[in-house]
């Protein structure tokens, strides 16, 4: 299965410290790497996936994380 054959309801974005930094639903095209106006420095930070799962149709979270470079 590939990303566009899913069901994403949100992508939530948090800091090292678990802090929410930006929900991102399917009808925006991004994120643009800043928090209330602020631009964040480059850094890890990690993400949640909420989707449905295609075999079970069940909501499902996906955890990782990302490196923000400048």
């Amino acid at each position: 299965t590939t990303m566009s054959n899913l069901e994403v309801s949100e992508v939530n974005i948090f800091d090292r410290y678990g802090k929410h930094l930006y929900k991102l639903t399917p009808d925006q095209s991004g994120w643009d790497g800043t928090y209330q106006g602020e631009v964040l420095p480059s850094d890890d930070y990690w993400f949640t996936i909420d989707y449905v799962e295609p075999r079970t149709g069940e909501k499902t979270i996906f955890k990782s994380h990302f490196t923000l470079k400048r």
